[in-house]
């Protein structure tokens, strides 16, 4: 006789690109994306979000401070829960988590993996042992290859792990770190020139995601 396989789910967002829910089966807790509540407009794009996340989260398997990619269906992604809070609320003051955050950059980074959306405080957890956490892989670099521009984007990586640095323990910046936040690239300064403010446009107005919280909203 097989075991019943027994689920608890908690919607934490649901909006045009699907639902992301909490789920505890049989005692363990993980995370579920699911795309088939998506949109039809949007249902391509959160198709190829998921496809890339479980990509990303594929090739850093083994990676402490990343989620562990447990299923991917083509349109449901189950990955492991990462206990801790997001960094607006976890307020990393101890130098040491950048340490540790430097370090887990560049284990992503030899790894042919570039996250892309760091500036987004809600991507860095602090766990529960005070080190730092890397979720929502929808928009990284799964290339593989390390060319320029893939550099390119490493750095910027970096730049925002340096600014939340700067917000949290800036006493800890060393003058090398405060001459990188001074040198964004030249593809940062053009997207706040130009198109930052079309994108807080559409994630405030259609999907309803504002900066610092990241929380998105149900949608009815």
């Amino acid at each position: 006789m097989h075991n019943a396989t027994t689920e608890s789910i908690t919607v934490l967002k649901a909006d045009e690109l699907g639902r992301i829910e909490r789920v505890e089966r049989n005692g363990i807790t993980l995370i579920r994306r699911d795309i088939g509540p998506a949109r039809w407009w949007a249902r391509w794009f959160a198709r190829r979000a998921a496809a890339r996340e479980a990509r990303a989260l594929a090739r850093l398997d083994g990676v402490d401070g990343v989620p562990r990619l447990l299923a991917w269906t083509g349109h449901v992604l189950e990955r492991s829960y990462m206990a801790g809070q997001p960094m607006q609320l976890g307020r990393p003051l101890d130098p040491a988590y950048y340490r540790a955050a430097l370090r887990l950059l560049v284990a992503l980074h030899r790894r042919g993996i570039v996250h892309n959306d760091l500036a987004k405080e809600p991507n860095w957890l602090v766990r529960e042992d005070g080190t730092p956490g890397l979720v929502d892989f929808q928009i990284a670099w799964t290339r593989g290859r390390r060319g320029p521009l893939f550099r390119l984007l490493a750095r910027e990586d970096l730049r925002h792990l340096l600014k939340h640095k700067r917000t949290y323990a800036p006493q800890a910046l060393t003058s090398r770190q405060y001459a990188m936040l001074a040198r964004p690239a030249a593809h940062s300064r053009l997207w706040r020139a130009t198109g930052k403010r079309l994108y807080k446009l559409v994630a405030r107005r259609i999907f309803g995601y504002w900066d610092n919280e990241g929380q998105g909203r149900i949608r009815r």
